[in-house]
């Protein structure tokens, strides 16, 4: 029974948070092409969505830094490294290439996609194939 608790609130969170992402317009591709656009047709409104979301990241870490276990009595998974490597600086740059020419992010993009925009369902397949390539490339290295 705790198991199928632990599915459904994870559910109800992606749902949530995907709600969050409509409302905000964050799933549309325009307003974040508009926030990049600071010489143009400029819209700081992402400024405050994502302060919003680090303010509300911080609340989230803090508590989970007191805590043990997951609510659900798992263990935590937080990350322990603190170096800046290269593939962090060139996946960051890929990421915001990826994010200032098509307008998307992995989670508006699949929001999106449940809005049936072809836009996103392109944007997440080539996410994909990127992921499967850097994740052959990046093991056959070590």
């Amino acid at each position: 029974m705790k198991k199928y608790f632990s599915l459904y609130s994870q559910y109800f969170l992606g749902v949530l948070f995907g709600l969050g992402l409509i409302v905000s317009g964050m799933s549309n591709p325009a307003k974040i092409l508009n926030f990049l656009d600071i010489t143009g047709n400029w819209d700081p409104s992402l400024i405050f969505v994502m302060g919003g979301a680090v303010i509300v990241g911080l609340c989230g870490f803090y508590l989970v830094s007191k805590r043990s276990k997951t609510f659900f009595g798992g263990a935590f998974h937080i990350p322990t490294r603190r170096d800046i490597s290269k593939p962090l600086i060139i996946g960051g740059l890929i990421f915001g290439a990826g994010w200032g020419i098509a307008g998307f992010c992995p989670g508006p993009a699949i929001v999106a996609m449940g809005d049936g925009q072809l836009k996103a369902f392109v944007f997440v397949l080539a996410m994909l194939a990127g992921m499967t390539i850097s994740s052959r490339f990046f093991s056959a290295s070590k």
